[in-house]
């Protein structure tokens, strides 16, 4: 083994950082990784990638550590190569990281889709974003509801959100409520997963993704690659659909890799237009056929609706929205907040008032955040602190944005409306068309 290995921290949150050391750097004998670095999500420093998956350069694991102390973890360690690997990031960002890795002496290192991309046996779908919240979930699970009126057999793969025992969760595989209460997955795994299972479409997810894609290509006719943030697909994409929001325009190109992603699309979905401003809705069109010319752009919108619109309307109102879309996806609500304004609720409680610690902490890292409570539960504590928090409120009802089933996980004193949100295609040409088109081109059309 070569003695000058280059010796290298990954800067990432717990899935595009773990994924680009599987494919690029795990048998690399010219390389070392001395640590991961953890950012966005809590409580997943102070782990180890496990030796089980770092393979047999890496005996002991690799640490995890808090992304922080950034200069003082390259000087230990003698860092000669920082790579960033996470996503949602403003461009400044993820320079200001830059030059704090060139400060010490280090190399920073983008690593590209041509690079990271492993090629499935059988086509795939995927969806991406230019930001957190634009409506990727709402979009894929149409899309999956679509292939499967095809006739196709159809499994979602999901960008990984590990926040547990990675090694238990190198390779997951959902298709009942009760798997994800085995696994023990968190709020925002479920919010994510949940809606396909109920719609009968299996779900892949974890750590290790060419085990994945081997265990998902052989009981599927396409696979459906379900994006998180503003990441770019971790599998080669045949057909590759990008959403802009016209609710944030501007964001078009100003936040890493969501402007990588948007110049890759094949396809740009325009989303939210029943909520956007119509003028929204033509800044960002134009901005994204500035960036891509070639893609064929499409619109959709997201209706919203209350399940017992009448258990809300005249009531005080708390709104849980998806956690996040509200945290570092930027936006100050979501589907919760439209709905019980619409209902109309009599008022809408701010939670701030009732936070306990762990959630005011959340508050204080999000100023943006409006009077809406964030979905956040990535552990036991922070699960029950939202329980805490919904329960001293002094509202009627709780109004849920979430995806996922909050009164099913979480025993409240307060009833519960669910906010649902959806996907239409709206005008011409139509997603579907180019869906179509592509499965007739890949023999997989009626």
């Amino acid at each position: 083994m070569p003695q000058d290995r280059t010796r290298t921290l990954i800067l990432g949150a717990a899935g595009r950082d773990f994924h680009n050391f599987n494919v690029a750097y795990r048998d690399d004998p010219t390389t070392e990784v001395v640590a991961f670095t953890a950012a966005q999500i809590p409580g997943i420093a102070d782990r180890r990638y496990p030796s089980s998956l770092a393979g047999s350069l890496y005996p002991d694991g690799i640490p995890i550590v808090a992304e922080g102390p950034l200069e003082e973890t390259c000087r230990r360690e003698r860092v000669g190569r920082v790579v960033f690997a996470y996503s949602d990031l403003p461009h400044a960002r993820v320079m200001h990281l830059a030059s704090r890795a060139l400060a010490v002496g280090a190399d920073f290192l983008l690593m590209g889709p041509e690079r990271t991309m492993l090629r499935a046996r059988v086509p795939v779908v995927a969806v991406s974003a230019v930001r957190t919240g634009c409506g990727k979930s709402q979009t894929t699970r149409w899309l999956a509801r679509l292939l499967k009126e095809r006739g196709l057999r159809t499994a979602v793969l999901r960008h990984p959100m590990p926040y547990g025992d990675l090694e238990r969760q190198a390779v997951q595989r959902f298709a009942t409520r009760a798997d994800l209460d085995a696994a023990e997955c968190t709020i925002e795994e479920r919010e994510e997963y949940e809606p396909h299972l109920a719609l009968g479409t299996v779900v892949y997810a974890g750590v290790d993704y060419a085990a994945i894609l081997r265990r998902a290509e052989a009981e599927a006719d396409v696979l459906l690659w379900d994006g998180g943030n503003n990441d770019f697909p971790f599998l080669r994409p045949d057909l590759h659909i990008v959403l802009v929001d016209p609710l944030r325009p501007g964001h078009e190109t100003t936040y890493h890799p969501g402007e990588a992603v948007l110049r890759m699309a094949d396809v740009v979905l325009v989303a939210k237009v029943d909520a956007a401003d119509p003028a929204d809705v033509q800044r960002v069109t134009e901005a994204a056929r500035a960036a891509n010319p070639t893609a064929v752009v499409v619109q959709g919108a997201s209706p919203v609706r209350l399940d017992d619109p009448d258990a809300v309307r005249g009531r005080r109102v708390l709104v849980v929205d998806d956690g996040p879309s509200i945290t570092h996806g930027g936006m100050p609500y979501g589907a919760g907040w439209v709905a019980a304004t619409r209902a109309p609720a009599a008022s809408l409680v701010d939670p701030r008032e009732f936070a306990v610690p762990e959630i005011a902490a959340v508050y204080e890292a999000y100023p943006h955040i409006g009077h809406v409570l964030p979905a956040v539960g990535y552990g036991a504590e922070q699960l029950e602190a939202l329980r805490q928090t919904i329960d001293r409120s002094d509202a009627d009802v709780v109004v849920s944005g979430t995806p996922m089933d909050l009164a099913g996980l979480v025993p409240l004193r307060l009833p519960v409306v669910r906010a649902r949100y959806s996907f239409e295609e709206v005008g011409e040409p139509k997603l579907s068309r180019c869906v179509d088109e592509f499965l007739a081109r890949s023999g997989l059309g009626s």
